[in-house]
């Protein structure tokens, strides 16, 4: 691993921020988004194979989960082009471009029987951190906006987002599935071996 010691102090910064925030989602997301985006303009600490790509498919990768899953860090893989199906969060969430781009298409919650369309859309550089939730907007569409190879990102959820249950829509009419992520990996990143920094 290049430099475990980044995410780590990300990690104690972030944990003290949730736990004197107290659950306050505009705190978070206002003291939160610059240590998210600080993070990702070094692209020198995610080990290589929580970044795999798999072809035609994206890939969510666990980093670490708060023992208390008051929130949880994940790399995103996008392969060239690849774009997830219309989904919510139900908790709030940041997302940092840390290689390549992606395209965000927001959508307004569906109504029954009713078709969706974007009501908006924006492109996401390394660096910038997009915002989700029940209260900022939560109902979106994200693509690799490369068609020529992989984007990764990092998003930090209020939860462990991956036993969440959570929900897809059909574009055409508007009908709710309910879907449970997961990960890509069954194990976790070892952020804290420090044998390699003892320089003995």
């Amino acid at each position: 691993m290049k430099n475990p010691a980044r995410f780590r102090a990300f990690l104690a910064s972030f944990s003290a921020l949730v736990e004197a925030a107290a659950g306050d989602e505009r705190r978070i997301f206002r003291e939160g988004a610059p240590l998210l985006s600080e993070l990702v303009r070094h692209d020198d600490w995610l080990p290589d194979e929580f970044a795999e790509e798999a072809p035609g498919a994206y890939r969510q990768y666990l980093l670490y989960c708060d023992p208390r899953e008051r929130f949880s860090v994940v790399s995103f893989v996008w392969g060239p082009r690849v774009k997830t199906p219309i989904h919510d969060h139900t908790v709030w969430g940041m997302v940092a471009v840390m290689r390549g781009a992606e395209n965000c298409y927001e959508y307004d919650v569906p109504r029954p029987g009713a078709p969706m369309a974007p009501r908006a859309q924006h492109r996401c550089e390394p660096g910038d951190v997009d915002k989700v939730s029940p209260t900022v907007g939560d109902v979106h569409v994200v693509e690799n906006a490369l068609g020529e190879r992989a984007s990764v990102s990092i998003h930090v959820y209020g939860g462990n987002i991956g036993a969440v249950e959570r929900h897809v829509f059909d574009a055409a009419t508007g009908a709710t599935k309910p879907f449970v992520s997961g990960y890509s990996k069954p194990t976790l990143p070892n952020f804290w071996d420090r044998s390699g920094e003892s320089g003995g």
